[in-house]
């Protein structure tokens, strides 16, 4: 019934879709193996796309040829460009997404990208020869052959809800959880742990009263995500969200339930996300406060669903229900669903290679949270990887590994694999040590000329970046040459308490100062606006950001550059560690489980010493 194939995904969410989508894209043939077709691409919490460091990763993801950014272009409800008050490496695009649309989209974008198979089934085996997976076993006894299999299985492996005292079997609310594969797994030397991770309840939106709360207008301007040409909607069709706030009164009633909560209770062994919190992990951690932020999000265009961002709870349903109708506007609220907490299944990131292919088994490549994550970008860049280096192996190609001073899709796999987690990991700029370079306004050029070469970007993309380019260096040459006179600046200058000029200026001297903005300076000289006519808001943007930060810009490079030094000094990938008594106990017994391929690598892995390294630096320097 079955052909062999070249790439097995299994699981059809953020991760096994990107990775099937890139591996197509670079023609290898791909079955999709997923449990239920009518819940590929699902936003099982949050109906929303981006956000600090995460806004940036689907820019990435879109610069790579990826679909989450169209997709999410395409389904937004809403658009804002977090952090603006700031520099740009902290603005971060976020979109509220219609779920269904979402969705739909992603199957849409699927079913029209050659080489995608569809199959509906739970992987319970992997087909495994020697050392390396062949294939997949399904739960209706069909072997499927492949030259590589990736697993996305998200919340999925041995899942249990927990709602209060009731525990119910699966990997999201009326969906079963899948097994077998993590028994298999570990009696082949894997290592397994739990997680917990939880989503709030849903309400009727028709029973709410919105003039209780702080409205929340998405931005005038919708920017987007993709750098291709995606139609979006119009700033005035945004749906708004809204915040309102919870009080000592929802949080008295919430107290009732900790004796039924799974949490304190004990019944939830798995680590839950630190910096996404339950209500009631709130309440208990931060005493002291009297009130937390709830953001009320429309779930679509063609639905009353709300998703109450903060509420996230797995205390009994009457409780959260008794609890909801205390805060401001929520008074006469009807729930759709409870919230609950959902604990899983995930592998340590450390046991797998920069490809994401695991160490114990060639040809098995994990992403999203299987390997201790959270959030859909997290998951959907993975895939990507997993996706292309799958393709790269089933080929005999070398793997393909983004480094840690090129995209924050770098740095999330290199934090896994040297570091590994304890907890569900997040992304956040403050883990870029490079993010001045790692802009959300400059992962095209960043990226797209590596994923071009792989045959992933399109032609369309990189002609793109290539006019892109031409046009940033036409605006920088026009910016260096007009001069302006003092009474076309200075009354812009006075508004602005910036230091009048007395004689003629460079304009590019002029935009150096930290309080003037390039807008602002060509809707005061007609010249300036008359000389950078042609160029668009992109290209303006980018001629601001370079020069305002280019010394900035120039040290992380120049950082960059030193490091790199050790990136290229390679560790033989079978080195006997045991030889250099001169290391630490904990060094030694990192560097053999992880086997760090460079020098740069084994500095990063938590738990080793500088002083470590110089030791293995001077030893593979003999």
């Amino acid at each position: 019934m079955f052909k062999e194939y070249d790439i097995i995904v299994v699981g059809a969410g953020h991760a096994g879709c990107e990775a099937a989508a890139a591996a197509a894209n670079m023609g290898s043939k791909v079955l999709l193996i997923t449990m239920n077709m009518q819940t590929i691409a699902q936003m099982s919490c949050n109906p929303a796309m981006g956000g600090i460091a995460k806004g940036q990763i689907v820019r990435e993801i879109d610069a790579m040829g990826g679909y989450s950014g169209i997709v999410t272009d395409k389904s937004l409800i809403q658009f804002r460009m977090l952090n603006r008050s700031k520099g740009p490496a902290m603005w971060s695009p976020r979109a509220q997404s219609d779920r269904m649309l979402f969705a739909a989209t992603w199957r849409e974008m699927l079913e029209n990208t050659p080489n995608v198979d569809f199959y509906q089934d739970m992987v319970v085996e992997l087909l495994i020869k020697g050392d390396k997976a062949v294939g997949v076993k399904t739960g209706l006894g069909n072997e499927i052959k492949a030259k590589s299999v990736v697993l996305t299985n998200g919340t999925f492996l041995n899942g249990i809800i927990h709602i209060g005292e009731r525990q119910l079997g699966g990997g999201r609310m009326a969906e079963k959880a899948a097994t077998g594969i993590t028994e298999q797994l570990v009696s082949l030397g894997f290592e397994s742990d739990r997680l917990k991770t939880g989503t709030p309840a849903r309400i009727d939106g028709r029973s709410l009263d919105y003039s209780k709360m702080e409205e929340q207008r998405g931005d005038e301007e919708i920017i987007g995500f993709s750098y291709l040409d995606i139609p979006k909607i119009s700033p005035k069709q945004q749906r708004s969200c809204w915040i309102t706030y919870t009080n000592s009164a929802v949080h008295e009633i919430l107290k009732t339930g900790f004796e039924k909560s799974p949490m304190f209770q004990g019944r939830i062994q798995g680590t839950g996300p630190r910096y996404c919190p339950s209500i009631e992990d709130k309440i208990n951690r931060f005493a002291e406060r009297d009130r937390h932020q709830l953001f009320v999000e429309p779930e679509g265009f063609n639905t009353v669903e709300i998703y109450v961002n903060g509420f996230s709870s797995s205390l009994p349903e009457d409780v959260q229900h008794k609890a909801l109708k205390q805060v401001a506007g929520f008074e006469n609220c009807k729930m759709f669903r409870p919230g609950y907490a959902i604990e899983y299944d995930f592998f340590p990131p450390t046991q797998l290679r920069f490809s994401l292919e695991t160490k114990l088994l060639q040809n098995l490549f994990f992403a999203g949270q299987i390997n201790g994550t959270t959030g859909y970008e997290e998951a959907a860049c993975q895939g990507l990887m997993a996706g292309i280096n799958a393709h790269q192996k089933a080929n005999s190609l070398e793997p393909v590994v983004l480094k840690r001073s090129e995209a924050y899709i770098g740095v999330l796999i290199d934090d896994l694999i040297n570091k590994g987690t304890d907890e569900p990991y997040r992304m956040f700029t403050s883990r870029a040590e490079f993010r001045t370079l790692l802009r959300q306004d400059n992962a095209d050029t960043r990226l797209t000329e590596i994923s071009y070469r792989l045959g992933l970007a399109s032609q369309e993309r990189m002609d793109k970046v290539r006019a892109k380019s031409d046009s940033f260096i036409l605006a920088k040459e026009v910016l260096g040459k007009i001069s302006l006179d003092p009474e076309e600046i200075n009354p812009l200058l006075e508004t602005m308490n910036s230091a009048v000029i007395s004689m003629k200026q460079k304009a590019v001297q002029i935009l150096l100062r930290p309080n003037i903005a390039l807008a602002d300076m060509v809707s005061a000289v007609p010249a300036l606006q008359e000389a950078l006519k042609e160029f668009d808001r992109e290209t303006l943007e980018q001629v601001e950001i370079l020069a305002k930060y280019e010394t900035y810009i120039d040290k992380e490079r120049e950082l960059v550059s030193k490091m790199s030094q050790l990136e290229d000094l390679l560790i033989p990938e079978k080195f006997n560690y045991d030889k250099l008594v001169s290391l630490s106990n904990e060094a030694r017994q990192k560097f053999t489980k992880i086997r760090p391929r460079t020098l740069g690598q084994a500095s990063r892995i938590s738990g080793v010493n500088p002083s470590d390294v110089q030791i293995l630096m001077v030893f593979m320097g003999r």
